[in-house]
């Protein structure tokens, strides 16, 4: 397994995107911190940090639940040290919670903004702030935002939504030329098409014809933490693109309806041809 003894904080994991890579790391044997805010079942939000780390403990890893809202300082704080005095390390960070809002500026309230902004771009900044020093002292990790290439054009109809998943990647780049030289590397990572979760569901994004399972992104994940982190860092990635290039070649297996390949889309979210 290429994760034995390795220690995974991953933000967002109670469902989707987050708990398919919590899954995927466990099965390469990785223990994993799930960290998320759902605590208790709901109807309308399936998944808890306890389903998703009962998941994680049923392949055999460890796995403990923590109650995270990113937007809260202490509670990152409790959790990164929650995590380490229950591991005694933490290789990788997955920011990988958001908050979705599409709208024009001039139809985003200031709260919404707000909230926008403190769940992606300043809740992945805390969360980096605060396992950084770990990394460090032991000399490797890997942290990856979930965030887009940056596409200045794309931001037009969702500039909160933009600004903060853009911000999320320049943490990453500018986070890279910060430790260049150091074992400790920070990239992005982000889908070629629709993925299905439960923003693309509840916002009617689609249909399953033009989803991809969330395997993809939990793919491309685990070969970008496989790499030894000092030589693969300050990279913005496309999923597909990335597994292309090394050396992936069927995508087919991701489809969400296994008679259609969904089409590429752009951060506008307007289908593309290849």
């Amino acid at each position: 397994m290429r994760f034995e003894g390795k220690v995974a904080f991953i933000t967002g994991a109670s469902r989707g995107v987050g708990r398919c890579i919590a899954l995927a790391l466990a099965r390469e044997g990785a223990d994993i911190a799930v960290a998320a805010k759902t605590t208790e079942p709901n109807p309308k939000l399936p998944g808890t940090i306890h389903t998703t780390a009962a998941e994680v403990e049923a392949i055999g890893r460890r796995a403990l639940p923590v109650p995270l809202d990113v937007r809260d300082d202490q509670a990152v704080a409790a959790a990164v040290k929650a995590t380490l005095e229950r591991f005694g390390r933490i290789d990788f960070l997955v920011n990988n919670a958001g908050a979705l809002f599409w709208q024009t500026l001039a139809e985003t309230p200031l709260p919404r903004f707000d909230r926008v902004m403190g769940v992606n771009v300043r809740g992945a900044f805390a969360c980096t702030r605060e396992v950084l020093p770990a990394m460090l002292a032991q000399d490797y990790g890997h942290i990856l935002m979930m965030s887009p290439p940056v596409e200045a054009a794309a931001a037009a109809g969702k500039i909160a939504y933009a600004v903060s998943k853009f911000g999320m990647t320049m943490i990453a780049l500018g986070l890279a030329g910060e430790l260049a030289g150091r074992n400790v590397a920070c990239n992005a990572l982000w889908p070629a098409t629709l993925i299905e979760s439960h923003a693309t569901i509840n916002f009617s994004l689609g249909n399953p014809s033009v989803w991809r399972k969330p395997d993809i992104l939990a793919d491309a994940t685990l070969r970008i933490l496989a790499k030894v982190p000092a030589t693969f860092t300050g990279h913005a990635l496309i999923d597909e693109d990335f597994l292309r290039a090394e050396g992936e070649t069927n995508f087919a297996k991701y489809r969400c309806d296994p008679a259609h390949e969904p089409p590429r889309v752009g951060f506008d979210f307007r289908f593309t041809a290849g």
